[in-house]
């Protein structure tokens, strides 16, 4: 067993700092250009950070169960201050950090493999310049942190594989298992691992039995992450698993694998260039051809555990899950590291073959492109946002003592927003508010006299849905105000005794 270079940790370091450096120059344009908060889902994970502790019932059971929980934890309490709840810069600060965390994990990975500091170059570049990468680290989203995890224990795992050293491998996937609990596509990424590992491990000692038994002595640390979600979701909303009622299935997709492959593959070309999307499909072939041919290179099989991340996208569109170009950013950045470790093998050719490849993807994907395809997906709210105002306007006036029943699973972003003028999370009855919620939806007219309802997204919200089935539900409510697809309702009738903090 030997320790890792000196070089092989330098350089990623030091290829790290600059990119943190470059992401906050980036942070910085696009708040400039107001686009940190908004895609609705950035400020919907602020809302679920904030509310572990301003809730009409705080508590840990707030951190929900649909999103994992991870992003919200780490968030938890720096959102509890106004001006970094408002304007999302804890999240953002996350999303930094973890982009400069993969570039580290990534470019560790392909000096670890191939000494080459021009591949490294490469990779850094690919993944820190991409305009939708760059973008989303520029925002309280998620997907940087799973990126930053990801890329850190496939390194680490790649170290222990090939120097046969036990600590670095649970260290690895310890770092899997923390991504298990911030993105559903580290689960599939996962699975990958221990698969990958286990055939590494037969290819060196030749015993199959013995290198499945050690995948799965080393799975087990994942499984017990994965395990409590199970157990936090069962406690919390009652369901081991939630995987429905959350979006309205899309026929042209549902159960036509080769329809979903196409889009998946188009999604791929669209946000990381041509040449990334069918350089990648070649890296994959090489990567396994080299595994197959060299006994002495067993560990090159490991970093195709990074081929697991476009499984959970094909699967939900498969499933019928609306197309969002967005749920492809992660095999973009899984495309550009394992384009990056076979260039990393060309030797002499590496430097021309690398300049190459980046002006070829720099054509179709230069950073800070307004018309990146997240940066136009971020702002499909936008034209409703505005709309909302014609709502906000009609709100009572912040403190005013009542709580307004509002859909968190759909207007969460809209929660948010209204931070701006004075209106606290406690201010609204939601669906983590367990009985309290449950009662108002029995019996509103008792419980809440202001009501917000999304009529329209998704085929409308939970009370849309309840109203559309129940003719009763609105009994003794008028409709007092609608804009961006929400509508506002108010009781004459004075509630039970529910009332804001």
């Amino acid at each position: 067993m030997t320790e890792p270079s000196e070089e092989s940790i330098a350089w990623p370091v030091a290829l790290a700092a600059l990119t943190a450096l470059w992401g906050i120059v980036a942070a910085l344009v696009y708040f400039q250009e107001g686009l940190t908060l908004s895609h609705y889902d950035a400020k919907g994970h602020l809302v679920v950070a904030r509310r572990v502790i301003d809730s009409l019932t705080p508590g840990w059971q707030q951190i929900g169960a649909v999103w994992l929980p991870l992003p919200h934890v780490l968030n938890l309490l720096p959102v509890q201050v106004d001006v970094l709840y408002r304007t999302g810069a804890s999240g953002v600060a996350i999303s930094i950090a973890s982009l400069a965390l993969a570039v580290f994990g990534a470019t560790r990975l392909v000096i670890s493999s191939t000494g080459s500091r021009v591949a490294a170059v490469l990779t850094a570049l690919l993944l820190a310049t991409n305009p939708n990468i760059l973008y989303l680290q520029s925002t309280p989203m998620t997907e940087p942190l799973l990126l930053g995890l990801l890329a850190v224990g496939i390194a680490l795992l790649y170290d222990g594989v090939s120097r046969d050293n036990l600590r670095q491998r649970r260290l690895g996937f310890f770092a899997l298992a923390l991504a298990c609990l911030t993105r559903y596509e580290a689960w599939p990424v996962t699975g990958m691992a221990v698969i990958v590992t286990a055939l590494a491990d037969w290819r060196r000692h030749g015993s199959v039995r013995a290198a499945i038994v050690e995948a799965l002595k080393l799975a087990a640390i994942p499984a017990v992450f994965i395990g409590w979600f199970f157990l936090h979701s069962r406690v919390t909303v009652g369901h081991w698993f939630v995987t429905d009622g959350f979006y309205v299935v899309d026929p042209r997709y549902q159960s036509k694998p080769l329809v979903v492959t196409v889009a998946v593959w188009w999604g791929v070309k669209s946000l990381g260039s041509a040449a990334l999307a069918i350089g990648v499909i070649g890296a994959v072939a090489v990567l396994f051809a080299l595994w197959c041919l060299r006994r002495d290179r067993h560990a090159l099989i490991v970093p195709l555990a990074w081929v697991g991340i476009i499984a959970l996208a094909w699967y939900a569109f498969y499933q019928g899950h609306p197309y969002r170009i967005r749920y492809m950013v992660p095999a973009v950045a899984a495309s550009s590291i394992l384009v990056g470790l076979v260039v990393g093998h060309l030797k002499r050719w590496q430097a021309p073959v690398a300049a190459a490849f980046l002006a070829l993807v720099w054509l179709q994907a230069r950073p800070f492109d307004p018309k990146a395809a997240m940066v136009l997906e971020a702002q499909w709210d936008r034209p409703r946002g505005v709309e909302r105002r014609a709502v906000t306007a009609c709100l009572p006036q912040p403190g005013h003592g009542e709580i307004v029943m509002a859909s968190m699973g759909a207007l969460a972003h809209y929660m948010q927003e209204l931070s701006a003028v004075g209106f606290a999370l406690h201010d609204f009855l939601h669906e983590g508010n367990g009985d309290l919620w449950a009662a108002a939806v029995a019996h509103p007219i008792t419980q809440v006299r202001w009501m917000m309802i999304e009529e329209v997204s998704e085929g409308g919200d939970v009370l849309a849905q309840r109203a559309r089935t129940d003719p009763t539900f609105l009994e003794g409510f008028t409709r007092v105000c609608e804009g961006g697809g929400v509508a506002l309702y108010r009781s004459s009738a004075k509630p039970k005794a529910l009332s804001a903090k």
